[in-house]
């Protein structure tokens, strides 16, 4: 039988939606501050389905914005749709200018849906026996699936398609296509505010369909179905449903003049392709035509007039990858990796706990498109925390490791590589190298000249996003790496990573480290160009190593104490909850959200704050909105704080120790935050509350590690608004730092017309939350919510506030302005912040964007200052041979482990360089104190 001619369909809201939120979280944005994400992607879908599969016939399907025979049956069809958001809606219409221009016809009809141009054209071809591919990621359109008509859905990675056939909608539906729609009427969508039945989900409408075949004959038979509560839902809601099957159904008979025969895709316009590209700053896009088609004459003669297009050359990927497996071989390498300028190095390892794993191999790179892989033997060991970590492994996976006799001996490669890692002229550079560095100090090696991260660089050029090295392949290269889950597998079929064949490895590692040196030279470039590359090299990039120390050094508990305070805490939950009963009449799961919401709204009447889709939310925020109207709200929240303190810290820390330090071993992410803070993770110090007597009574738990040592703790005060009185240069903040004055009396005076002896300390706490409030760009609303008074009260004592210290107000204002003329904020030593929302048409979206450019040029500057001090600080102590560690950094607080004899050489060294890490115009205090642990220092 001759293989049918195909059609390809393509949804063209749907991808250009999808194309949008794939890059959410780090939008492509060119250099005029127009986001292209939509386009972009929508385009290298189009391309990859034009070039790889050559359809014979093909159309790009839209809707319009005239409403739709379902608006009129249903008006509030799609009415809680949220609106397309506006750097979105920009795009379309170029988009489609892209679409004519690659000469892919493009359909849309006033009055109908895409759905249903898509599905007529569908039935059209099937008659004929013509394939059809639907292209989308729409489930309505499984109702139209048959031998002749597919889904062809786009997965979630670059690349990855779906082909959806009949089998698959008995997989998501558990009915065949046709019955689809009936399943649909039942559940209704959400998304399309198509009612349904309410209270039927899936769970209950796909066995009714099974059972009785269709909408009309479940009605039929209503007094057959067992479940009174079902068919109460069904008998009271008849209309829906059957409104809902029309609203759902794919209409295939649109009056549309179009011979699908003629919908082909003729000779692009690569001439018209390349100045749109060029505009849309597309360059890899760009440099790919130029690779696979001659230039038009008129795109020649009108070149020097374009937008400049970089040539690349990632699109046929030609690279050299060799697995080094004897002692020849490693020698060569290593004699060139020791004449080297700069190296990749890339770990393979048995865990992502750089501190437990296994080494398995190495990579390195010293030139792009050309790596090495270095696998090692990883041996057996007895369950023994004492043990080596590099014999982390058990018996079965070592019997697994197929390519161990391949493999070189560990510490005979540890042996060859050691001069190469440990000298400091050969410059280092890793994506996320401080893993590597810690896995490489616990097998004998302290990794030196660490010179460029490429995760940290891209941090850096872009803090929103993601900086993992396949998104980072894929933003600069459009190159799809392999993925690990491609590598082990997933499921019941994952392997254990020694068990993957030598091959596969060796080439997966050598492409990390490839393009770990290819992703190098081009953050290079870009750091450059934007004059952020000093950020890196002064600041950033000295603090890994730093931090790697920090890491590896760990923290001591007190492991007895924090065993004590949960038996305690303990005792109190207990206590809480019978007082809850008692309050609440009844016994009942106080962890359960429906019956604490049962009890507080139904038995008890209180308020409703908030309901969700599944009932009344109890989450903290209604709690606390609810504090004082009856004594059991009061119990819950104190329960619920006992509860997370509990299984958070208390009781979750021990199970933190390392088996081998016996120490807890946080890790500091320089990354996550956008303004430049660093954060931690297992376990999060930075969120152990210190307000409350029981969050501090937390940090009575980490303790120095040996008696003849203490903890040091070293704390910025107020530096946040030390930073805001340098950065607006207002006299009055500026006097009461350089009085010594405290800066909350102070700002109440002004504010108040008092004298400071006047102050009370409702007045203090007034005038605090209005000085940090400011920089977060706090309003009446917002401060009124604060201090629980009216609006108009807030309103005049902010408006008082800015009488008072005018330059602040103009901080405030020349900020915002100049966010809007360059799309981005910066700190004092030059860290951005792209806050592309600023022009935003939306109030609180561009509200929300205006509060972080007014705050992270302060809060960024603390962070950059600690930064700095961090790095001198570690510098001095390695050169003066203290034996104090820094082991901490919370917020603006840095915390050491000291010898007792060295405790005054640190005090006055840790003040002397907190206080000059950054030269502001006001007077930078630091608090620091000692104690025999963590509280008593602070």
């Amino acid at each position: 039988m001759p293989t049918p001619e195909r059609l390809f369909l393509l949804d063209g809201m749907a991808l250009a939606y999808r194309a949008y939120f794939a890059f959410i979280t780090r939008p492509l944005i060119n250099s005029k501050g127009e986001n292209t994400s939509a386009v972009y992607g929508f385009v290298t879908s189009l391309m990859k389905i034009l070039e790889d599969e050559r359809p014979e016939h093909i159309a790009v399907v839209f809707d319009t914005k005239e409403p739709t025979f379902r608006h009129t049956m249903y008006p509030k069809y799609k009415a809680t749709r949220q609106k397309m958001p506006e750097d979105m809606s920009s795009q379309m219409e170029k988009l489609k200018e892209v679409v004519r221009a690659f000469n892919t016809p493009l359909l849309e009809l006033p009055g109908f849906e895409a759905d249903d141009i898509i599905g007529t054209l569908a039935r059209r071809a099937e008659k004929e026996n013509v394939l059809t591919y639907m292209v989308t990621g729409d489930k309505d359109f499984m109702q139209l699936i048959s031998p002749l008509i597919k889904m062809f859905k786009p997965g979630k990675s670059q690349g990855e398609v779906e082909i959806i056939e009949e089998v698959g909608v008995h997989n998501k539906f558990g009915v065949t296509p046709d019955r689809v729609i009936d399943v649909l009427a039942l559940i209704g969508d959400t998304s399309d505010n198509v009612p349904g039945v309410p209270g039927i989900g899936e769970k209950t409408a796909i066995p009714l369909i099974q059972k009785y075949g269709s909408l009309e004959e479940l009605y039929n038979h209503l007094d057959d179905i067992p479940q009174k509560g079902v068919r109460e839902k069904l008998t009271n809601n008849k209309d829906l449903a059957f409104l809902s099957k029309q609203l759902v159904t794919i209409h295939t008979d649109v009056p549309i003049k179009v011979d699908f025969h003629e919908l082909r895709a003729t000779k692009r316009d690569t001439s018209k392709l390349i100045r749109l590209f060029g505009e849309l700053e597309f360059k890899a896009l760009a440099g790919r035509l130029r690779d696979t088609e001659q230039f038009e004459a008129d795109a020649k003669a009108n070149a020097e007039t374009l937008p400049a297009i970089q040539e690349t050359s990632t699109i046929s990927d030609v690279h050299q990858y060799h697995c080094v497996t004897d002692v020849a071989a490693l020698d060569t390498l290593c004699a060139n990796l020791s004449q080297a300028e700069v190296i990749v190095v890339d770990t393979e390892t048995t865990s992502t706990n750089a501190l437990i794993a296994g080494l398995v191999g190495l990579s390195f790179c010293t030139k792009e498109r050309e790596a090495y892989y270095i696998p090692v033997k990883l041996k057996h060991i007895p369950d023994d925390s004492t043990a080596p970590l590099e014999l982390w492994a058990s018996n079965n996976q070592t019997k697994e490791f197929n390519h161990t006799d391949q493999a070189l001996a560990l510490e005979f490669v540890l042996g060859k590589i050691k001069p190469i890692m440990e000298n400091p002229a050969i410059r280092k550079v890793g994506q996320n190298i401080k893993y590597d560095m810690l896995v490489l100090r616990s097998h004998g090696i302290e990794t030196q000249g660490v010179f460029f991260d490429t995760m940290v660089a891209s941090y850096i050029l872009r803090a929103d996003g993601q900086h993992n090295l396949d998104a980072l392949a894929m933003e600069y290269f459009r190159y799809k790496m392999i993925s690990f889950e491609e590598l082990v597998g997933k499921g019941k079929n994952e392997k254990h990573i020694t068990a993957v064949p030598l091959e596969a490895i060796a080439n997966y590692s050598a492409e990390d480290a490839d393009f770990t040196m290819r992703v190098y030279q081009h953050q290079l470039s870009e750091l450059t160009k934007l004059q952020l590359l000093d950020l890196c090299t002064q600041l950033e990039f000295p603090l890994i190593a730093v931090l790697e120390r920090m890491e590896a050094s760990g923290i001591s508990l007190d492991v007895a104490y924090l065993h004590n305070m949960s038996k305690d805490l303990e005792r109190q939950i207990d206590g809480l909850v019978k007082d809850i009963h008692v309050l609440a009449g009844e016994e009942f799961n106080i962890n359960s959200t429906q019956q604490l919401g049962n009890i507080l709204f139904n038995k008890l009447n209180l308020r409703t704050v908030r309901k969700t889709k599944t009932g009344f939310s109890t989450d903290v925020n209604v709690l606390e909105e609810l504090q004082g109207e009856h004594p059991l709200i009061d119990k819950m929240l104190d329960y619920r704080q006992l509860t997370k303190l509990k299984s958070t810290y208390v009781d979750a820390l021990p199970q933190l120790l390392n088996p081998r330090t016996g120490r807890v071993h946080t890790s500091f992410n320089q990354t996550v935050a956008a303004t430049g803070r660093l954060s931690s993770s297992d376990p999060n110090l930075q969120n152990i509350p210190i307000r409350t007597e029981l969050g501090r009574a937390i940090r009575k738990a980490f303790v120095p590690g040996s008696p003849e040592m203490l903890i040091m703790s070293a704390d910025y005060s107020q530096i946040e608004l030390r930073v805001m009185a340098h950065m607006c240069g207002d006299e009055g903040l500026m006097e009461a730092f350089h009085n010594k004055e405290d800066i909350h009396t102070s700002t109440a005076a002004k504010v108040f017309g008092l004298e400071k002896d006047q102050i009370t300390r409702d007045m203090r706490r007034k005038a605090k939350e209005v000085n940090f409030g400011i920089m977060y760009g706090i309003g009446p609303f917002g401060l009124a919510n604060r201090l629980e008074i009216s609006q108009t009260e807030a309103k005049e004592i902010i408006a008082t506030y800015f009488v008072r210290f005018p330059k602040v107000k103009q901080y405030i204002n020349d900020t915002i302005d100049t966010v809007r003329r360059s799309g981005y904020v910066s700190t004092l030593l030059g860290r951005r912040r792209y806050l592309p929302d600023i022009n935003s048409r939306n109030f609180s979206v561009r509200s929300n964007a205006e509060r972080q450019a007014i705050n992270m040029p302060i809060q960024g500057t603390a962070a950059d200052m600690i930064k700095v001090a961090m790095i001198n600080l570690d510098k001095e102590i390695l050169s003066r041979k203290l034996r104090s560690k820094m082991l901490l950094q919370v917020h603006d607080e840095l915390v050491f482990e000291v010898p007792t004899q060295e405790s005054d050489e640190m005090k006055k060294l840790v003040v002397e360089k907190m206080r000059s890490s950054l030269s502001l115009s006001v007077p930078v205090e630091v608090d620091v104190g000692t104690g025999k642990d963590w509280l008593e220092a602070h």
